[in-house]
Protein backbone atom coordinates (compact mmCIF):
# COMPACT_ATOMS: atom_id res chain seq x y z
CA UNK A 1 0.00 0.00 0.00
CA UNK A 2 0.72 3.91 -0.23
CA UNK A 3 0.42 5.16 3.29
CA UNK A 4 0.99 8.81 3.67
CA UNK A 5 1.91 10.20 7.25
CA UNK A 6 1.27 13.72 7.64
CA UNK A 7 3.69 14.77 10.89
CA UNK A 8 5.24 11.76 10.39
CA UNK A 9 8.55 12.75 11.77
CA UNK A 10 8.47 12.46 15.70
CA UNK A 11 9.08 9.04 17.69
CA UNK A 12 5.21 7.66 16.73
CA UNK A 13 6.26 8.41 13.37
CA UNK A 14 9.69 6.84 13.41
CA UNK A 15 7.82 4.02 15.17
CA UNK A 16 5.34 3.60 12.46
CA UNK A 17 7.56 4.26 9.39
CA UNK A 18 9.87 1.76 10.44
CA UNK A 19 7.74 -0.66 10.80
CA UNK A 20 5.29 -0.04 7.52
CA UNK A 21 8.05 0.12 5.29
CA UNK A 22 9.55 -3.47 6.86
CA UNK A 23 6.10 -4.99 5.73
CA UNK A 24 7.09 -3.21 2.39
CA UNK A 25 4.53 -0.54 2.18
CA UNK A 26 5.69 3.03 0.40
CA UNK A 27 5.11 5.39 3.48
CA UNK A 28 5.52 9.12 2.19
CA UNK A 29 5.97 11.77 5.36
CA UNK A 30 5.05 15.14 4.82
CA UNK A 31 6.50 17.69 7.48
CA UNK A 32 7.22 21.20 7.99
CA UNK A 33 11.06 20.76 8.71
CA UNK A 34 12.20 17.28 6.77
CA UNK A 35 10.38 14.13 5.43
CA UNK A 36 9.63 13.01 2.10
CA UNK A 37 7.41 15.80 1.29
CA UNK A 38 7.34 19.92 2.76
CA UNK A 39 4.18 21.96 4.02
CA UNK A 40 3.16 24.47 5.84
CA UNK A 41 0.66 22.34 8.10
CA UNK A 42 -2.39 24.57 7.43
CA UNK A 43 -2.87 25.07 3.48
CA UNK A 44 -3.23 22.95 0.36
CA UNK A 45 0.29 22.64 -1.37
CA UNK A 46 1.77 20.44 -3.38
CA UNK A 47 1.84 18.17 -0.82
CA UNK A 48 -1.93 16.98 -1.41
CA UNK A 49 -1.10 15.27 -4.61
CA UNK A 50 0.66 12.58 -2.45
CA UNK A 51 -2.93 11.80 -0.53
CA UNK A 52 -4.97 11.84 -4.35
CA UNK A 53 -3.70 8.24 -5.17
CA UNK A 54 -2.99 6.91 -1.53
CA UNK A 55 -4.39 4.09 -0.17
CA UNK A 56 -4.21 5.04 3.97
CA UNK A 57 -3.66 8.54 5.58
CA UNK A 58 -2.32 8.97 9.07
CA UNK A 59 -2.34 11.86 10.16
CA UNK A 60 0.22 12.77 13.23
CA UNK A 61 0.90 16.39 12.84
CA UNK A 62 0.32 18.38 16.00
CA UNK A 63 3.19 20.23 18.23
CA UNK A 64 4.70 18.51 20.98
CA UNK A 65 2.65 18.03 24.16
CA UNK A 66 6.48 18.22 25.79
CA UNK A 67 6.48 22.11 26.70
CA UNK A 68 5.47 24.22 29.02
CA UNK A 69 1.41 25.04 29.02
CA UNK A 70 1.91 28.88 28.40
CA UNK A 71 -1.22 30.08 27.10
CA UNK A 72 0.73 30.64 23.57
CA UNK A 73 2.28 26.96 24.09
CA UNK A 74 -1.32 25.85 24.14
CA UNK A 75 -2.85 27.88 21.51
CA UNK A 76 -0.26 26.51 19.11
CA UNK A 77 -1.21 22.81 20.12
CA UNK A 78 -4.69 23.80 19.20
CA UNK A 79 -3.76 25.52 16.04
CA UNK A 80 -1.17 22.74 14.84
CA UNK A 81 -3.54 19.96 15.44
CA UNK A 82 -7.01 21.60 13.93
CA UNK A 83 -5.88 23.22 11.37
CA UNK A 84 -3.60 20.07 10.06
CA UNK A 85 -6.84 17.31 10.40
CA UNK A 86 -8.61 20.72 8.24
CA UNK A 87 -6.31 20.45 5.65
CA UNK A 88 -6.05 17.13 5.48
CA UNK A 89 -9.81 16.40 4.71
CA UNK A 90 -9.50 19.07 2.86
CA UNK A 91 -7.09 17.44 0.55
CA UNK A 92 -9.24 13.99 0.81
CA UNK A 93 -12.28 15.69 -0.33
CA UNK A 94 -11.03 17.28 -3.23
CA UNK A 95 -9.04 13.91 -4.02
CA UNK A 96 -9.98 12.38 -7.43
CA UNK A 97 -8.94 9.05 -5.86
CA UNK A 98 -9.02 9.52 -2.10
CA UNK A 99 -7.63 7.34 0.64
CA UNK A 100 -9.89 4.30 1.88
CA UNK A 101 -8.81 4.93 5.25
CA UNK A 102 -8.15 8.32 7.19
CA UNK A 103 -6.57 7.19 10.58
CA UNK A 104 -6.47 10.49 12.97
CA UNK A 105 -4.44 10.94 15.20
CA UNK A 106 -5.85 11.92 18.86
CA UNK A 107 -5.40 11.58 22.96
CA UNK A 108 -6.02 9.64 25.62
CA UNK A 109 -6.25 12.78 27.05
CA UNK A 110 -9.76 13.63 26.16
CA UNK A 111 -10.89 11.26 28.87
CA UNK A 112 -12.06 12.74 32.98
CA UNK A 113 -9.04 12.60 35.33
CA UNK A 114 -10.38 9.90 37.86
CA UNK A 115 -9.59 6.78 39.38
CA UNK A 116 -13.07 5.32 39.66
CA UNK A 117 -13.38 3.53 36.90
CA UNK A 118 -11.38 2.89 33.53
CA UNK A 119 -12.31 4.82 30.55
CA UNK A 120 -13.23 2.50 27.36
CA UNK A 121 -14.97 4.07 24.29
CA UNK A 122 -18.66 3.11 25.52
CA UNK A 123 -19.10 4.40 28.66
CA UNK A 124 -15.96 6.82 29.16
CA UNK A 125 -16.31 10.11 30.61
CA UNK A 126 -14.98 13.39 28.75
CA UNK A 127 -12.63 15.58 30.59
CA UNK A 128 -13.30 19.49 31.25
CA UNK A 129 -15.49 19.60 33.80
CA UNK A 130 -13.64 18.06 36.84
CA UNK A 131 -13.37 19.89 40.23
CA UNK A 132 -10.29 20.79 41.91
CA UNK A 133 -7.94 20.65 39.03
CA UNK A 134 -6.17 23.29 37.18
CA UNK A 135 -8.39 25.16 35.10
CA UNK A 136 -5.93 24.78 31.77
CA UNK A 137 -6.67 21.17 32.08
CA UNK A 138 -9.61 21.79 30.32
CA UNK A 139 -8.48 23.47 27.56
CA UNK A 140 -6.03 20.40 26.49
CA UNK A 141 -9.31 18.38 26.70
CA UNK A 142 -11.06 21.20 24.47
CA UNK A 143 -7.67 20.56 21.70
CA UNK A 144 -8.86 17.08 21.68
CA UNK A 145 -11.94 17.53 20.97
CA UNK A 146 -11.77 20.29 18.02
CA UNK A 147 -9.21 17.88 16.82
CA UNK A 148 -11.94 14.99 16.32
CA UNK A 149 -14.56 17.42 15.60
CA UNK A 150 -12.19 18.24 12.00
CA UNK A 151 -12.30 14.59 11.38
CA UNK A 152 -15.74 14.17 11.71
CA UNK A 153 -17.30 17.28 10.04
CA UNK A 154 -14.76 16.71 7.08
CA UNK A 155 -16.35 16.04 3.82
CA UNK A 156 -15.00 12.87 2.85
CA UNK A 157 -17.98 9.79 2.30
CA UNK A 158 -15.71 7.41 0.66
CA UNK A 159 -13.06 7.32 2.86
CA UNK A 160 -13.39 5.83 6.84
CA UNK A 161 -12.29 7.72 9.43
CA UNK A 162 -10.49 6.52 12.45
CA UNK A 163 -9.60 9.30 15.73
CA UNK A 164 -6.72 7.14 17.45
CA UNK A 165 -7.34 7.98 21.56
CA UNK A 166 -3.59 6.75 22.06
CA UNK A 167 -1.76 6.29 25.24
CA UNK A 168 1.43 7.18 25.95
CA UNK A 169 3.45 5.27 23.46
CA UNK A 170 6.27 3.30 25.02
CA UNK A 171 9.21 3.05 22.41
CA UNK A 172 13.47 2.53 23.24
CA UNK A 173 14.36 5.66 20.64
CA UNK A 174 15.89 8.33 22.18
CA UNK A 175 14.02 11.13 22.97
CA UNK A 176 10.63 9.71 23.56
CA UNK A 177 8.87 9.37 26.86
CA UNK A 178 10.24 5.74 27.83
CA UNK A 179 13.77 7.49 27.25
CA UNK A 180 12.84 10.72 29.42
CA UNK A 181 10.83 8.15 32.20
CA UNK A 182 14.39 5.87 31.69
CA UNK A 183 16.13 9.25 32.80
CA UNK A 184 14.65 9.86 36.11
CA UNK A 185 13.95 6.31 37.15
CA UNK A 186 18.05 5.67 36.84
CA UNK A 187 18.76 8.84 38.29
CA UNK A 188 16.82 7.41 41.11
CA UNK A 189 14.30 9.97 40.70
CA UNK A 190 11.57 7.75 39.48
CA UNK A 191 9.15 7.28 42.62
CA UNK A 192 5.62 8.04 43.27
CA UNK A 193 4.79 11.88 42.52
CA UNK A 194 2.24 13.57 44.74
CA UNK A 195 1.29 10.04 45.91
CA UNK A 196 1.22 8.33 43.29
CA UNK A 197 -2.30 7.42 42.65
CA UNK A 198 -2.75 9.05 39.58
CA UNK A 199 -3.17 5.94 36.58
CA UNK A 200 -1.00 5.62 33.80
CA UNK A 201 -2.07 4.47 30.22
CA UNK A 202 0.80 3.55 27.71
CA UNK A 203 0.67 1.28 24.88
CA UNK A 204 4.13 -0.58 23.93
CA UNK A 205 5.43 0.17 20.36
CA UNK A 206 4.91 -3.49 19.11
CA UNK A 207 1.37 -3.23 20.03
CA UNK A 208 0.67 0.26 18.66
CA UNK A 209 1.89 -1.03 15.36
CA UNK A 210 -0.30 -3.55 15.26
CA UNK A 211 -3.01 -1.72 16.61
CA UNK A 212 -2.50 0.52 13.32
CA UNK A 213 -2.53 -2.53 11.38
CA UNK A 214 -5.83 -3.58 12.39
CA UNK A 215 -7.28 -0.66 12.11
CA UNK A 216 -6.62 0.04 8.21
CA UNK A 217 -8.08 -3.70 7.62
CA UNK A 218 -10.66 -3.51 9.73
CA UNK A 219 -14.58 -1.98 9.06
CA UNK A 220 -13.79 0.29 12.39
CA UNK A 221 -14.78 3.69 12.52
CA UNK A 222 -15.40 6.73 14.94
CA UNK A 223 -13.21 7.03 18.15
CA UNK A 224 -10.92 4.04 18.86
CA UNK A 225 -8.84 3.62 22.45
CA UNK A 226 -4.52 2.69 21.80
CA UNK A 227 -3.60 1.79 25.13
CA UNK A 228 -2.68 -1.65 26.90
CA UNK A 229 -5.57 -3.16 28.32
CA UNK A 230 -3.79 -2.79 32.15
CA UNK A 231 -3.03 0.64 32.90
CA UNK A 232 -1.44 1.29 36.47
CA UNK A 233 -0.91 3.75 39.37
CA UNK A 234 1.98 5.68 38.68
CA UNK A 235 3.36 4.62 41.78
CA UNK A 236 3.56 0.59 40.09
CA UNK A 237 4.35 2.07 36.80
CA UNK A 238 7.25 3.57 38.13
CA UNK A 239 8.45 0.12 40.53
CA UNK A 240 8.36 -1.73 37.96
CA UNK A 241 10.38 0.54 35.45
CA UNK A 242 12.86 0.67 38.21
CA UNK A 243 13.08 -2.69 38.21
CA UNK A 244 13.59 -3.37 34.46
CA UNK A 245 16.59 -1.10 35.10
CA UNK A 246 17.39 -2.84 38.44
CA UNK A 247 17.14 0.62 40.43
CA UNK A 248 16.73 -0.46 44.01
CA UNK A 249 14.60 3.23 45.13
CA UNK A 250 12.78 5.98 43.75
CA UNK A 251 12.86 9.31 45.39
CA UNK A 252 9.22 10.38 45.97
CA UNK A 253 7.73 13.97 45.19
CA UNK A 254 5.04 16.21 46.51
CA UNK A 255 2.78 18.24 43.90
CA UNK A 256 5.30 21.78 44.49
CA UNK A 257 8.61 19.45 43.78
CA UNK A 258 6.75 18.00 40.53
CA UNK A 259 6.22 21.64 39.26
CA UNK A 260 10.00 22.49 40.08
CA UNK A 261 11.12 19.67 38.21
CA UNK A 262 8.80 20.08 35.30
CA UNK A 263 9.68 23.55 35.00
CA UNK A 264 13.59 22.77 35.15
CA UNK A 265 12.81 20.36 31.98
CA UNK A 266 10.83 22.95 30.32
CA UNK A 267 7.67 20.29 30.59
CA UNK A 268 4.20 20.05 32.41
CA UNK A 269 2.95 18.32 35.45
CA UNK A 270 -0.23 17.74 33.98
CA UNK A 271 1.98 14.68 31.83
CA UNK A 272 2.34 13.52 35.24
CA UNK A 273 -0.24 14.27 37.38
CA UNK A 274 -3.50 13.65 35.85
CA UNK A 275 -4.95 10.23 36.24
CA UNK A 276 -5.49 8.51 32.68
CA UNK A 277 -7.36 5.57 33.45
CA UNK A 278 -7.72 4.48 29.92
CA UNK A 279 -8.65 1.09 28.03
CA UNK A 280 -8.81 -0.35 24.55
CA UNK A 281 -12.08 -1.35 24.51
CA UNK A 282 -13.16 -1.19 20.91
CA UNK A 283 -9.57 -2.99 20.04
CA UNK A 284 -10.47 -6.15 22.41
CA UNK A 285 -13.54 -6.90 20.51
CA UNK A 286 -12.01 -6.76 17.28
CA UNK A 287 -9.58 -9.51 18.43
CA UNK A 288 -6.32 -7.45 18.70
CA UNK A 289 -4.04 -10.26 20.84
CA UNK A 290 -1.63 -7.56 23.08
CA UNK A 291 1.53 -8.67 23.08
CA UNK A 292 2.57 -7.00 26.07
CA UNK A 293 -0.80 -5.82 28.08
CA UNK A 294 0.96 -5.91 31.20
CA UNK A 295 3.80 -3.41 32.19
CA UNK A 296 6.22 -5.79 33.93
CA UNK A 297 7.14 -7.50 30.59
CA UNK A 298 6.64 -4.25 28.24
CA UNK A 299 9.37 -2.44 30.83
CA UNK A 300 11.47 -5.22 31.06
CA UNK A 301 11.06 -5.47 26.84
CA UNK A 302 12.16 -1.84 26.13
CA UNK A 303 14.91 -1.62 28.49
CA UNK A 304 16.68 -4.75 26.63
CA UNK A 305 16.09 -3.57 23.55
CA UNK A 306 17.40 0.39 24.54
CA UNK A 307 20.76 -1.59 26.05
Amino acid sequence: MKIVIPGGTGQVGGVLTRALRAAGHEVVIISRTSGDIRWDGHSLGAWAGEIDGADVVVNLAGRSVSCRYTAENLRQMMRSRVDSARVVGEAIAKAENPPAVWLQMSTATIYAHRFDAPNDEATGVMGGREPDVPGYWAYSVEIAKRWEAELDEADTPGTRKVALRAAMVMSPDRGGVFDYLSWLARLGLGGPVAGGRQYVSWIHDDDFVRAVALLIREPIAGAVNLAAPQPLPQRDFMRELRRAWKVPVGLPATSWMAEIGAFAIRSDTELLLKSRRVVPGRLREAGLDFHFPNWREAAQNLAERRR
